[in-house]
């Protein structure tokens, strides 16, 4: 029953409709910074009363009113375009946009923002997973939500972010190895005569990404002091090849160049050396890229293309079939098996620890270790001759 004491000022208003129903009323601030009343309704007084509440411990923590109510459709597209657009990669806004549209704004899309619940988002995921959707791209669904209402609370358009509050669904690790160093050798010894065998040995035995792998730069490389400093990637935004800086400073530490590897790269000198002269005026790179692994005529490799080149590759090698992003993960027992310093390895591998880089050389003397150790004598003996042979990539 409603109070028959005057309420204080700020305490708002509650009145019973015609239909039976209650109306309260209060001042607030909105996210515009300006004062405005309010309007709350329920089947009960207690009921208003509570949301009524609710409001004045808002305005009393300082958090503001949205000045309209949202829908969650128009909060993700205007995230989307306003927020993540302007500030993260192509690929990352790509991904985020794919995942909203195909998933989110289906299921949630006409669902109010601010009283989005943590059950509309369970069914959501429940849904996905009827339609036959993957829990992987389940799960990057939900971080991608999460994402978009942790931005929303920063704008302090609603007070929790519910997706927070729903378990990530189980995603199965598939248990796949890197190869050893013997598979690894064996493998660079039947790509030898490829004109991107340098390409493969800096994959295998540095570790690089894709992207910094085909954005490498001749001018990134010191022969003479041993080291190399990655600072650009190759990726296709908008349907085309860009050759992009590195997004953080601490990718562009100076790292150790081993020598098997300097001398493989030198061997890609000569091989792209004799495709300019072939190319003539067909030649093209532009200003300041000079990048070391290029398509016959100069320009930037598909990484696409790169991978599927080095399937081909793998598929006429006695080894298992793995990755290029599987393979870079070799690096770490090859680098062992090389006798690579450890405190060499450690910065190659970015290693915070030399515990953590200790740990692998402990672990590669073994039987099969051993094999390899007359596979890579017959490397280095064949390596004066440079690769001729091309495979996949024009």
């Amino acid at each position: 029953m409603p109070s028959s004491k005057r309420k204080p000022n700020g305490a708002g208003s509650i009145a019973r409709r015609k239909d039976g129903r209650y109306h309260g009323r209060t001042y607030v601030t909105n996210t515009e910074g300006q004062r405005v009343r309010a309007h709350v309704y329920g089947a009960t007084y207690d009921e208003v009363d509570a949301k009524l509440a609710e409001l004045r411990t808002q305005e009393r923590k300082g958090v503001p009113t949205p000045s309209r109510p949202w829908k969650v459709k128009e909060w993700l597209t205007y995230w989307l375009e306003e927020i993540v657009r302007p500030s993260a990669e192509w690929n990352t806004y790509a991904k985020y946009e794919g995942k909203v549209r195909l998933y989110l704004i289906p299921h949630l899309g006409t669902k109010s923002l601010a009283r989005l619940t943590v059950p509309q988002v369970r069914e959501t995921l429940a849904g996905m997973k009827q339609d036959g959707v993957p829990a992987p791209t389940r799960a990057e669904t939900l971080r991608v939500l999460r994402n978009a209402l942790n931005r929303a609370r920063r704008e302090e358009l609603i007070t929790r972010n519910v997706a927070e509050l729903v378990d990530m669904p189980t995603v199965e690790k598939q248990e796949r190895k890197p190869w050893s160093a013997k598979e690894a050798i064996t493998f660079l010894g039947t790509a030898h005569h490829h004109r991107l065998y340098a390409a493969f040995v800096v994959l295998l035995t540095l570790g690089l990404r894709r992207g910094e792998l085909l954005g490498l730069r001749w001018q990134d490389i010191d022969f003479d002091n041993e080291q190399f400093t990655p600072t650009r990637q190759v990726q296709r935004e908008k349907g085309k090849l860009v050759v992009k800086k590195l997004k953080t400073d601490s990718s562009h530490a100076a790292l150790p160049l081993p020598a098997f590897v300097a001398e493989a790269l030198r061997e890609r000198r000569a091989v792209q050396r004799r495709e300019r002269e072939v190319a003539g005026p067909h030649w093209h790179q532009e200003p300041g890229e000079d990048l070391v692994f290029t398509e016959r005529h100069g320009g930037p490799i598909e990484p696409r293309g790169f991978s599927r080149t080095f399937d081909t590759l793998v598929g006429h090698a006695p080894v298992r079939r793995i990755t290029v992003r599987l393979a870079r993960h070799t690096c770490g027992t090859l680098l062992a098996f090389l006798k690579v310093h450890p405190k060499s390895a450690q910065a190659i591998l970015r290693h915070s620890q030399i515990s953590m880089t200790m740990d692998i050389y402990t672990h590669v003397v073994d039987d099969d270790q051993r094999a390899a150790a007359a596979l890579l004598a017959d490397l280095l003996r064949g390596a004066g001759t440079a690769p001729e042979q091309a495979v996949g990539v024009n």
